[in-house]
């Protein structure tokens, strides 16, 4: 769906007239970063992209769009994994201006944001008043909340905080058709109908477009500690993650597991990473635990477990951050995973979810389906063990074209996906569906789900102008939604 010349030149008119002229942009130089995915997989195309200031000038937008019959495609901070932010005609709507910490209520511990704040600006925010919140990503100092809360994002403090969605008590949103609906309520208990805010989060802009949002926030640790354990196999890991749920409650506030590849890789490529364990091992996690208390002793708890697992066998070797700068290089060797890999050559890759209980089995099980389906594939399945997502990324064979590479990427969602499928998982985790997902939703995704999606997306965009053919298909004219292999 796009506009036609006539149509398209006055709408463009409007929104400079409304906007300003230097915050519609047109030209082809201007618009290159926001019709690229951040992984250059997809290429789009835009009338214009445009910068609204505040919730008032986003609402213009929507207006002006809906009159015209012309596609809005939302945009923060273009970190997205899954295409679904890649335009397809029609004008993208950057949220980037509307970066205002409006409130912060210690008392009520929430902060009030606009869609466009970065990330780690929030996080600031919230340790100026001795708070935390607690949503932490490799992107932080890039990705904004409108997309944190468009994909329902996770993390690696998911086990301890939750996702978005639990993070998250009240919506400011703006409808396809230029309405506004004020939900910014800083309420934990709120049963007066339908809990309309948990229908935009997780949307990724195809039912409305967030401008703002109430977060929760939390006391700040104290008392932290970290370590970095090696184990024979991810079933032991498992059980030592079972171990430390046990022991240490709530303060379990991460569990990130890393194949002995993904090791590998950031040894290789991450300057000044440095092998933690003296030797080799299959599977490696990294745990924190952390409280409030300025006296907890967390490093005697988290020894006492360690060492119990070490007697039995489960952990073959372990080393606690001794200081702040040890435990921070340990974390730097997980965040740092997720970019070393593209320096591996293509990479296809799988963002699932399965029970905890599972999680081991579905790393085994996976892998060895993988690699029977081509030998030489280099399998790095890293991620928040203690939430059941895992990273199933695989990396090319050494030697082998990327473009070649790339093009499976439909036959290895088939092995990948319908293992995930048998185990009651789900072939979405954190990431979002997007584009790239998109058809495969429907493969696996009930039938009654997927007609209630369409029945809402139907309902609040009927003229299906917020970012179309992404999540769910109902008719458009879109790319197929598989990456270009290269």
């Amino acid at each position: 769906m796009t506009a036609s010349g006539s149509t398209g030149t006055a709408l463009v008119d409007a929104l400079k007239a409304r906007l300003g002229e230097a915050y519609v942009l047109t030209a082809a130089s201007d618009l290159e970063g926001h019709v690229t995915e951040s992984r250059g997989l997809y290429r789009g195309e835009a009338l214009a992209a445009v910068r609204p200031r505040d919730r008032d000038e986003v609402a213009f937008v929507l207006r002006e769009c809906a009159k015209a019959g012309v596609p809005v495609v939302p945009h923060g901070g273009n970190t997205g994994l899954v295409g679904g932010g890649v335009p397809f005609g029609g004008v993208v709507l950057s949220l980037t201006r509307l970066d205002r910490i409006r409130e912060v209520d210690p008392v009520n511990a929430t902060i009030t944001v606009e869609a466009g704040c970065i990330l780690k600006a929030v996080q600031d925010a919230a340790s100026d008043a001795g708070y935390l919140f607690p949503l932490s990503l490799a992107s932080e100092g890039s990705c904004r909340i409108g997309g944190n809360l468009a994909t329902n994002a996770g993390g690696t403090a998911v086990l301890r905080y939750g996702n978005m969605r639990d993070l998250t008590l009240g919506l400011e949103v703006v409808l396809a058709d230029g309405r506004v609906w004020d939900g910014l309520r800083g309420l934990r208990k709120d049963n007066t109908g339908y809990d309309l805010k948990d229908l935009f989060i997780g949307s990724e802009g195809t039912l409305g477009i967030i401008t703002a949002a109430v977060l929760k926030l939390f006391p700040k640790p104290h008392a932290r500690v970290t370590a970095f354990i090696g184990c024979a196999s991810p079933h032991d890991a498992l059980k030592v993650f079972q171990r430390l749920r046990e022991a240490a409650g709530d303060q379990l506030t991460a569990f990130e597991y890393i194949p002995e590849f993904g090791l590998e890789i950031v040894l290789k490529h991450w300057a000044g990473a440095v092998r933690p364990l003296a030797e080799k091992h299959n599977s490696y996690a990294l745990i924190e635990l952390s409280s409030p208390q300025k006296d907890a002793d967390l490093r005697s708890q988290l020894e006492a477990v360690l060492g119990e697992a070490f007697e039995e066998g489960l952990v073959q070797d372990a080393v606690l951050g001794s200081s702040e700068a040890q435990s921070q290089a340990l974390w730097n060797l997980r965040e740092s995973l997720s970019e070393v890999q593209g320096r591996e050559g293509g990479s296809i890759k799988h963002d699932v979810a399965v029970p905890v209980s599972r999680v081991a089995e579905f790393i085994d099980v996976a892998t060895k389906a993988c690699e029977a389906e081509m030998p030489g594939v280099r399998v790095c399945a890293f991620g928040h063990f203690g939430d059941g997502n895992i990273h199933f990324n695989l990396s090319q064979p050494v030697g082998m074209d990327k473009r070649e590479y790339l093009a499976q990427w439909g036959r290895f969602n088939r092995v990948v996906h319908d293992i995930v499928h048998g185990m009651n998982g789900s072939i979405s985790a954190e990431h979002g569906i997007g584009l790239i997902k998109r058809d495969e939703l429907a493969l696996y995704k009930d039938a009654v789900a997927l007609d209630l999606m369409r029945s809402l997306k139907r309902t609040l965009d009927p003229q299906n102008i917020l970012n179309p053919g992404k999540v769910v298909s109902i008719g458009e004219n879109v790319p197929m939604a598989f990456p270009k292999a290269g």
